[in-house]
């Protein structure tokens, strides 16, 4: 029984397919090297533009909202229009975006700015991860792909820190957005040359967002992601509050990126080899390696919640690595082979929007280490990936629950009567708990 329908008409080989795929992974990792806008809109609120830390917290604020919003209208768009059209026109908008921030000064224009910016932020990802879908024909292929591109963005968020730091030290805060918008435009292009055009007419059937949150396994995970996400998202939200706390310089979590983008690069082939190997069929379920990836983050993130030293964040940072690796590589799994045809962008755009929830509680981490100290950070953080194990057993029931029945069309039968759209076709779910068996 096959685990996945992929929509291959416009790819005409899978070497070509392999191509495109490489190609967009390794566009998104550029994008994310080079997303100084997005990276360093709250330094340049506050400091560049002399608004102030609260003017600043504004502007992350109204980013933090466009962000959610921009994943639902990023997985709307690539669904329906395809992935060249929604990428061209949302890497567009990203660079129209820079370069406004680049010209805007007062607070409402740099609020403005802040929530385009946030519509545009993991913008390209859902197309990305609708083109692997539909190219790649095996499961354990897409679930390689899908975590690769986890890892582009983990690495293209390390570089752009430490670029980023050096260029607005050295040309200035609006020089990172024009070569932001540079690379969004660029991004675009590729888009252009190497996707092709959605076809005129297609019988695949329109999924709603309704239809694709009504499935129990995608709500989930969801809130797995979230819990997971606020862990993960500790090591450029929670760390920098610790490390000014302990009157740490800026260079000290500079150092700590560095040992976690290190740690990324060093353990990610190794852990990719034993977590999907090289053949057809991924090895594990993918719910015990989400749930071994949100406790090790949650171990990782709490360890430096007690550490006062530049090589105490670093090894924190060390040792939540293999989380983020297992988190990629089953969430990677979870979209190869949950979302139905035609519902990628939405399915991925749902997940995605799960990092940009968790992107919003270090407002309140910062209240808890001025309320609790260390302590009640430690213990708020654990709890959150506590939180992401424990929803990983209903996650797998949900993924175990039996379809109902549905009518099997005869190879001459018109189905679109037959077989109305479904959110997710169980059949495809349950696979994903099946070990390899070779």
């Amino acid at each position: 029984m096959a685990t996945h329908t992929p929509a291959t008409t416009a790819v005409p080989s899978v070497e070509t397919a392999r191509s495109a795929v490489w190609i967009l992974v390794i566009s998104s990792l550029a994008v994310k090297a080079g997303g100084f806008s997005w990276d360093f809109l709250g330094y340049y609120v506050a400091d560049g533009t002399h608004h102030g830390t609260t003017a600043a917290g504004a502007a992350l604020t109204a980013f933090g909202i466009g962000w959610c919003l921009g994943q639902v209208s990023a997985g709307a768009l690539t669904d329906r229009l395809g992935q060249r059209t929604a990428l061209i026109a949302l890497m567009i908008l990203s660079a129209v975006a820079c370069l406004a921030l680049t010209v805007a000064t007062s607070l409402p224009a740099l609020l403005m700015v802040a929530l385009c910016l946030g519509l545009t932020m993991e913008a390209h990802r859902p197309a990305v991860s609708a083109t692997i879908n539909e190219t790649i024909p095996t499961e354990a292929g897409r679930t390689r792909a899908q975590a690769w591109l986890y890892f582009a963005a983990n690495i293209g968020i390390s570089i752009c820190g430490g670029a980023g730091g050096y260029l607005a030290q050295h040309h200035g805060y609006r020089a990172l957005f024009v070569v932001n918008a540079v690379v969004c435009l660029a991004f675009a292009l590729i888009a252009r040359r190497t996707l092709a055009p959605k076809p005129a007419a297609t019988d695949q059937p329109v999924v709603s967002y309704r239809q694709v949150l009504s499935d129990p396994t995608l709500r989930w995970i969801t809130v797995v992601a979230v819990c997971s996400m606020i862990c993960a998202w500790g090591l450029v939200s929670v760390l920098p509050l610790l490390m000014t706390n302990d009157s740490l310089p800026a260079t000290a979590y500079g150092w700590t990126m560095v040992a976690n983008t290190l740690a990324v690069l060093v353990l990610t082939p190794p852990l990719m080899r034993l977590l999907v190997g090289s053949g057809d069929t991924v090895r594990f379920p993918f719910v015990p390696v989400l749930a071994t990836g949100s406790a090790i983050l949650g171990l990782g993130i709490t360890v430096g919640a007690f550490q006062h030293t530049v090589l105490g964040y670093a090894i924190a940072a060390i040792v939540l690595t293999p989380g983020e690796i297992c988190f990629s590589v089953a969430v990677g799994a979870y979209i190869s082979t949950a979302a139905p045809p035609g519902a990628t962008g939405r399915y991925q755009a749902v997940v995605s929007g799960a990092t940009a929830l968790a992107s919003l509680p270090p407002l309140g981490i910062a209240v808890a280490l001025d309320a609790g100290g260390r302590p009640l950070v430690a213990v708020l953080l654990a709890a959150s990936a506590a939180f992401a194990v424990a929803a990983c057993y209903p996650l797998a029931r949900s993924l175990r629950t039996p379809a109902a029945p549905r009518a099997t069309p005869t190879p001459t039968a018109d189905t679109s009567e037959q077989e109305p759209a479904q959110p997710v076709p169980k059949e495809r779910e349950t696979t994903a708990l099946a070990p390899s068996s070779g």
